[in-house]
């Protein structure tokens, strides 16, 4: 009896030591199995390496606390875990605090909104059922990371026009890593990446892109440049060059600068019309002749494999424009028709840059055809619908179209390409070409750059932000004031710069894919009553079943 009480405290104490000596080597070294199919609790390899690259103190203060309906916490717990794991990683360099920024009053809680807003952070609606009724409730889908005496704002709500409430939230939950790594990295790198925006041949001005450019202030250096002046070492230290809707025609000066910048592996984003037609112009006279523009850069798109058509696509799947139908008592009533020379385009690509966005806005776009170049991969980010039919210039357009309704049987085309990524090793422009007058120190032509990336649009509106007439204030990008709807433009125009100025490793983040596995809404209407019954009855009958078998197992052993 004593050499079995002996034994017995011997295991015991061998057990608790197992125990004891699990939790200090658990505390040291952070691991853990992931059995889920899409690896959704598993950091990536650059992720950790973010983490583990950490030398000062990281505060992540996300703003999304309170009482809120399941998806919205769903999302909520979905942050608290991937910054655990952050943390953990991180050696708890990084800590994170939730905070509700309605508490307090009502004056209180405007301020902060206020103050939330102005450091990059955006505010959604949320509909909440209350023993009142349904109330509207303003929240932050957001976090502001600080290191360093740095900040920067991290927004996670990934919204998508005819996406579900359900399907929203599922895309903002997978793109979490995403969101915070690419923050994380930025603040870590000090230095800000310089992103030059072209000027000189009347390109979109500054109030035109007050909200393109304002929106990378917290993550990059924007500013505008003149490739007529700047020299060729002032544009080698751009990390992006973006030419916004150029209207004059550039000199063989300034396409050796760019080709120079192409090829030391700098970036560019080219947002090109190749026609000439403008809403204003036609608000005016009623008709415009909408012709060609000359911008000398087709030989240049040409060498990299892209080719902007000179022709203008008419989409049934379009945005709307305010016209005057008439006018009552001398005032004049305004309508919302459908015009579609402002086709929206939508991609069904998985590139990086257009995984998950809403639809792009655009104004008078045309085609694209991509060429076939040695050592450049191509990749189509976004075209028009199915509903859609090519327009070839010269020709005449006018306000009267949109009182005839369109033929539905003229718009089954092709759907036309609008927006290309271009990546790998471009061919010189100035290869075996005379060096321009003004180049004092003309690069040594090898043939071909140093891997570079671009992205080409067919259309400069894209980028363009309406302007308020009356105080002049921008709008949001891809904001219609007219139908008071957010187009995803601004989500483009951001994961194209963060492709075109970021590790392609960073990028592939956004294609990481959290599988939803939602109920089918019919059969649970249809057979909610059965699973109820199952629910509630079946652990009811195991239990007695459970309990007869032991009381006859007892009987039977002990009479």
């Amino acid at each position: 009896m004593v050499n079995r009480k002996k034994t017995d405290l011997q295991t015991l104490l061998i057990f608790l030591l197992i125990i004891i000596g699990i939790s200090l080597v658990s505390s040291i070294y952070f691991t853990r199995i992931d059995f889920t199919a899409d690896k959704r609790f598993t950091l990536s390899d650059i992720t950790r390496s973010e983490m583990k690259g950490l030398d000062d103190e990281m505060q992540v203060t996300v703003y999304l606390d309170g009482d809120f309906p399941a998806g919205f916490k769903r999302l909520q717990n979905a942050v608290s875990d991937l910054l655990s794991d952050y943390k953990a990683y991180s050696g708890s360099k990084l800590n994170y605090k939730f905070i509700n920024p309605s508490e307090g009053g009502e004056e209180q809680a405007t301020t902060f909104y206020q103050q939330l807003s102005e450091k990059g952070l955006l505010a959604t609606n949320l509909s909440v059922k209350t023993e009142e009724g349904i109330t509207q409730k303003i929240i932050f889908p957001s976090a502001l990371i600080s290191y360093k005496g740095k900040e920067i704002a991290v927004n996670f709500l990934q919204s998508r026009m005819g996406a579900s409430p359900e399907e929203v939230l599922n895309n903002s939950v997978q793109n979490l890593e995403y969101a915070f790594t690419t923050a994380i990295r930025k603040l870590k790198r000090g230095g800000k990446p310089k992103i030059g925006f072209t000027e000189g041949h009347d390109e979109l001005t500054d109030p035109q892109l007050a909200d393109a450019m304002g929106s990378l202030q917290s993550a990059f250096e924007p500013g505008r440049v003149n490739l007529q002046t700047i020299s060729l070492e002032g544009i080698s230290k751009l990390n992006l060059l973006v030419i916004p809707k150029p209207q004059k025609s550039f000199t063989e000066l300034e396409k050796y600068k760019i080709d120079y910048f192409i090829a030391h592996g700098g970036s560019v984003l080219w947002a090109i019309d190749q026609v000439n037609a403008e809403l204003d112009s036609l608000r005016g006279a009623g008709t415009q002749l909408a012709f060609v523009k000359s911008l000398n850069l087709d030989d240049m798109l040409f060498r990299y494999g892209v080719k902007l058509n000179y022709n203008l696509i008419a989409d049934l799947n379009c945005a709307k424009i305010p016209l005057k139908v008439g006018g009552a008592a001398g005032q004049a009533q305004m309508q919302m028709v459908p015009w579609i020379y402002y086709p929206l385009f939508v991609s069904i690509s998985n590139h990086p840059v257009v995984k998950n966005i809403d639809a792009v806005r655009s104004e008078f776009s045309g085609s694209i055809d991509t060429l076939a170049v040695a050592g450049i991969r191509k990749d189509v980010l976004l075209s028009s619908s199915p509903y859609s039919k090519l327009l070839t210039v010269p020709a005449l357009i006018s306000l009267q179209q949109v009182e005839q309704a369109p033929n539905p049987a003229e718009f089954k085309g092709q759907p036309q390409i609008t927006a290309v990524a271009i990546e790998g090793v471009f061919p010189q422009v100035f290869k075996n070409r005379p060096v321009p007058e003004g180049i004092l120190d003309p690069m040594t032509t090898v043939g071909v750059s140093k891997p570079a990336k671009m992205i080409v649009l067919s259309d400069g509106d894209m980028l363009k932000n309406q302007v308020s007439t009356q105080d002049g204030s921008p709008f949001p990008l891809g904001y219609d004031r007219y139908t008071q709807q957010q187009f995803g433009n601004k989500t483009f125009f951001l994961n194209a710069v963060d492709y075109l100025t970021d590790d392609p490793a960073i990028i592939m983040l956004r294609s990481k894919e959290v599988k939803m596995h939602l109920l089918d809404r019919a059969r649970i209407k249809e057979d909610h009553t059965f699973w109820q019954l199952i629910n509630i009855g079946l652990p009811l009958v195991l239990l007695v079943i459970t309990g007869v078998s032991l009381y006859f197992y007892r009987k039977r052993k002990y009479s």
